[in-house]
């Protein structure tokens, strides 16, 4: 006699479930509070991913606890992540895998943030264009934004593309899961969304495509924006207008239970050559990047001045510090291309972010470099009893090999600096 099929209340398709894992292993990621990692969860994969498949199915998966995590951000505070479980973060992938091609289909163009074929680089590309042909820009700073999400006011824009109950419960679930702290304590949301969590950028796009572009759209849809996240930049003409929009933000913000920072919100003159005006406010940061007025070459190459992007103070002091704790002078157990090979990755990952806009920039910090290769060939090498020897032995290693080290590949070899 066979056995009856058994039934189960979601219609839930396996192979997304191997195929969140998959996503969620190319992620990488901390372990939750369970402390089980990735490596952890793949020791017995098979039953594992059936096991979590099976509670989505029937209706019986609650999500754990997200471990409560301060990371330092660049302007000195801190932001709160909430890290799932290995297993909540493959369930958060597939009800993911189901909404966001709906989603995508709805979204603003001038939305960057967490989204596919979409970067940062977009987002600033755009605003420096926009920059150059509008007056005036507003740097609009959403206070706490990901703290501050209204759970109904989000769950009413999900259910209006998603249909599927099992997405709505178990998002239900999510946003209402606890973060537990160091101390083993139990930290209730009410509102809000854990930063960490793999379905919670797509959820925070939603929100702000209701709360911002959409609305943007129809009451002022003459003033173009790029917004990453809850970054958002909006060009405007005149001060008069920026004002005009800016006072109806803050009351369009106060409707979705918002607030704009008091002090990071602010308007910006986009000065240059061709704009004599005088205003306090004349530079913004955005994604890395600060916005001022700099120096430009035309077709001429005759100089002016322009509104343009580059690497921020802060990034740049960051990528500073980094660069002094790796001690490249003090491993000289190392051969150049050793270190070449060990420590590319970071400079390239610095040049390939902060090097596309303005990367002369970036000029002063990678020479640091080179002035650390040579106390490092001075280290090694005790034939080297002056500095001059020790630099024209890394000149001539340049020649021959530009491309050893991806800052050389990027102009700033040494003797030479970028342009």
């Amino acid at each position: 006699m066979t056995k009856p099929r058994q039934v189960k209340s979601f219609d839930i398709d396996k192979y997304l479930v191997v195929d969140a894992f998959k996503e969620a292993k190319s992620n990488g990621g901390a372990p939750g509070i369970d402390g089980q990692t990735i490596s952890d969860f793949e020791k017995d994969l098979k039953d594992n991913l059936y096991k979590l498949w099976n509670r989505m199915a029937s209706g019986s998966y609650f999500p754990k606890a997200t471990r409560y995590v301060e990371i330092d951000k660049s302007d000195g505070g801190k932001r709160i992540l909430g890290i799932p479980t290995v297993a909540d973060r493959i369930a958060q992938g597939v009800a993911k895998a189901y909404i966001e091609p709906r989603l995508e289909a709805i979204f603003h163009d001038d939305s960057y943030g967490y989204r596919p074929k979409r970067s940062a680089h977009d987002a600033v590309g755009k605003a420096r264009k926009r920059c150059w042909s509008y007056d005036w820009a507003i740097d609009v700073d959403i206070k706490a934004f990901f703290d501050s999400i209204d759970h109904d006011l989000l769950l009413r824009a999900v259910s209006t593309h998603v249909s599927e109950r099992w997405i709505l419960l178990y998002i239900k679930r999510w946003l209402k899961a606890p973060m537990e702290n160091k101390e083993g304590q139990l930290i209730e949301r009410e509102r809000g969304l854990p930063q960490g969590g793999v379905i919670s950028p797509i959820l925070a796009n939603l929100f702000l495509h209701y709360a911002f572009d959409k609305w943007m759209g129809k009451n002022f849809p003459d003033a173009p924006y790029e917004r990453y996240a809850d970054d958002l930049l909006v060009h405007v003409k005149t001060k008069e207008y920026a004002d005009q929009i800016l006072e109806a933000l803050k009351q369009r913000m106060s409707e979705v239970k918002l607030e704009l920072h008091p002090i990071k919100t602010k308007i910006i003159y986009c000065k240059d050559s061709n704009r004599k005006g005088e205003f306090n406010q004349t530079r913004f940061e955005f994604l890395g990047f600060t916005f001022a007025p700099r120096y430009a070459r035309n077709k001429s190459s005759k100089k002016f001045n322009s509104f343009l992007p580059a690497a921020s103070d802060g990034a740049v002091k960051r990528m500073g510090k980094e660069l002094r704790q790796l001690c490249l002078h003090l491993q000289t157990g190392k051969s150049l291309s050793e270190l070449a090979e060990c420590y590319n990755p970071v400079i390239s990952g610095w040049i390939h972010y902060y090097g596309r806009f303005y990367k002369s920039r970036l000029g002063q910090l990678l020479r640091r470099i080179n002035f650390y290769l040579i106390r490092w060939a001075m280290r090694k090498y005790k034939r080297f009893k002056r500095r001059s020897q020790s630099w024209n032995y890394l000149r001539e290693i340049a020649k021959r090999d530009p491309n050893l080290w991806a800052h050389w590949a990027f102009g700033v070899r040494p003797g030479e600096s970028v342009q």
